[in-house]
């Protein structure tokens, strides 16, 4: 292995590592808010970069106007699924309300396929301009891009569950819905905002995340999986784990390319089966047992 493909390897694994993170992001957001894995996440992705590319072609919009269209398109859908899928059973088991998400994958996969057709979307980068060369490695500069925003998502998120009294009162929620209940926190209500704020980062991820990868109906699946393998190594609701797992992830695939590409989407299966059977908890489970520990 050369050093110039070491370096693309470490650029290309971070970049994809961060929309992996964003997707993990969202997977934890939901759990701590219900208890439940939402398999509809890798959805919002695909969902934000297709509608990105289809405002771009079919109207001939700026990026900076379209960005946020998409993203609201799929921040109501995401509610309007809580509100007609979730809310109703929300006293069910966890497995039901899993078990709904997926299906609610399925179907927001069909739908995609049915009004936006089978064929790929693609999009130009938002600035033009040669490929960036570091020791005779080359990475598009859409790369800085995706890097940037998952890190200004990130913060954003963090600063909101810190220094918010609706990020607090999400957290209180997580904790012990009945006692923040009892405070006069709407849970359901937080419950639904957890829904609209995990489509909002899948949703911004796969906007900048399109330039780069081209997107087809069905890669929801794909991303989700991924997604859900970072926070699950990262550590299940940990926010700081599901960046630590999205990298990992993102950077075991690309350094496992310079040797087989044929293997890269089974890494994350792979990292998530040795996780289950070596530290269900993930890296950082045994901070977040005791946290809850503490309460």
């Amino acid at each position: 292995m050369t050093l110039s493909l070491a370096i693309q390897a470490l650029i290309t694994g971070i970049s994809e590592g961060s929309i992996y993170a964003l997707v993990a992001i969202g997977f934890n957001i939901i759990y701590n808010s219900t208890g439940i894995i939402n398999f509809t996440q890798g959805e919002y992705v695909v969902l934000g970069g297709i509608l990105t590319s289809f405002f771009v072609a079919r109207f001939s919009l700026p990026i900076i106007i379209v960005i946020p269209m998409a993203i609201l398109i799929v921040v109501v859908l995401a509610v309007i699924f809580e509100r007609v899928a979730i809310y109703p059973i929300r006293n069910a088991s966890v497995l039901t309300l899993v078990i709904i998400t997926i299906g609610g994958a399925i179907l927001i996969r069909g739908l995609t396929m049915i009004f936006m057709g089978k064929n790929a979307f693609f999009l130009k980068p938002f600035i033009d301009g040669e490929p960036i060369n570091i020791l005779g490695a080359g990475f598009q500069i859409q790369t800085l891009w995706i890097i940037g925003a998952s890190l200004f998502l990130s913060l954003f998120l963090l600063l909101f569950f810190r220094y918010t009294i609706t990020g607090k009162a999400m957290q209180a929620c997580s904790f012990n819905p009945e006692a923040a209940s009892l405070t006069g926190i709407h849970v359901q209500r937080m419950v639904m905002l957890s829904f609209a704020i995990s489509a909002f980062i899948g949703a911004a991820g796969g906007a900048v995340l399109i330039p780069l990868h081209p997107m087809m109906y069905y890669h929801g699946a794909v991303l989700g999986l991924k997604g859900f393998a970072a926070a699950v190594l990262g550590g299940l609701g940990r926010g700081g784990g599901a960046i630590i797992g999205g990298l990992l992830i993102g950077l075991s695939e690309n350094f496992a390319k310079i040797y087989s590409t044929e293997y890269k989407d089974a890494i994350a299966i792979l990292i998530l089966l040795l996780v289950l059977f070596i530290k269900p908890s993930g890296i950082l489970g045994k901070a977040a047992e005791e946290r809850y520990k503490k309460i």
